[in-house]
């Protein structure tokens, strides 16, 4: 994972409170971390990553920005708390319920993931800031670990695993955001918007006669409408992902 500016590898919320610092008077009344975590969100979700700050959230619970100091350090330590909540999004199958076939447990649990990072698009970046070591981040990955167990791949093969399907999954999500925010920016839909870009590459010198070969490729893969051509695309390559664990289990 990347280092974050100015914090090390043993920074994170989750490790012991560290003592308050002094001179702040009372204890702010009907706030809490919970509460403050709820709303942190929401302004991550309604005005993104670049623009959340402590004055602003302040100014969204109605609080002075310093009364927030009694429940967090610093900036980074709310981003870290909103991160966590939002994993308690995903519904985790019993792992350990061997009546399930793991496929579609795994099938399931990815699935759920890119939903998430599509639905808040500055979770991608605070996945790669921090160390996810939460209990609810934690709690996912503990199922995706124990549903891969269950795939009959032997020990090493485990976390390689675990990294293509769910790296795969990142990436995919985390592009499919951007994607889904450059579009609200513009006041389209995603099909004017997929139409207008597709008209303008055809006007790029050079450009169109690489996306002309492509063409027959996008055609065949079906689909009238953005999210259907995803849709297809994200089913066909996680069913190559898990194709390939069986292919490997079957090599021993």
């Amino acid at each position: 994972m990347t280092k974050q500016a100015g914090r090390s590898a043993r920074d994170s919320v989750w490790r012991e409170r560290k003592p308050r610092r002094g001179g702040r008077g009372g204890q702010p009344s009907g706030l809490d971390r919970e509460r403050i975590t709820e709303a942190s969100v929401r302004l991550l979700d309604a005005e993104g990553l670049a623009k959340f700050s402590m004055r602003r959230l302040a100014a969204e619970l109605n609080v002075t920005a310093m009364s927030l100091y009694w429940y967090v350090d610093t900036k980074d330590d709310l981003l870290e708390l909103a991160l966590d909540a939002v994993y308690a999004e995903l519904r985790l199958p019993d792992p350990d319920d061997t009546g399930e076939d793991w496929r579609e447990q795994l099938r399931g649990m990815a699935t759920a993931y890119r939903q998430l990072l599509v639905r808040h698009p500055w979770l991608s970046p605070l996945a790669g800031r921090f160390l996810n070591i939460g209990p609810r981040s934690l709690a996912f990955s503990r199922a995706v670990q124990r549903v891969v167990r269950r795939a009959g791949l032997p020990a090493h093969g485990v976390t390689g695993a675990i990294s293509a399907v769910f790296q795969f999954v990142y990436g995919y999500g985390t592009i499919e955001s951007h994607f889904m925010t450059r579009v609200a920016d513009t006041g389209l839909s995603p099909e004017e918007y997929f139409e207008q870009s597709m008209a303008l590459v055809d006007e790029v010198p050079g450009t169109a006669e690489i996306i002309g070969e492509s063409k027959d490729i996008m055609a065949a893969r079906g689909g009238d409408t953005v999210a259907e051509m995803l849709d297809r695309d994200f089913t066909f390559a996680l069913d190559l992902l898990v194709a390939g664990i069986e292919a490997m289990v079957a090599r021993g």
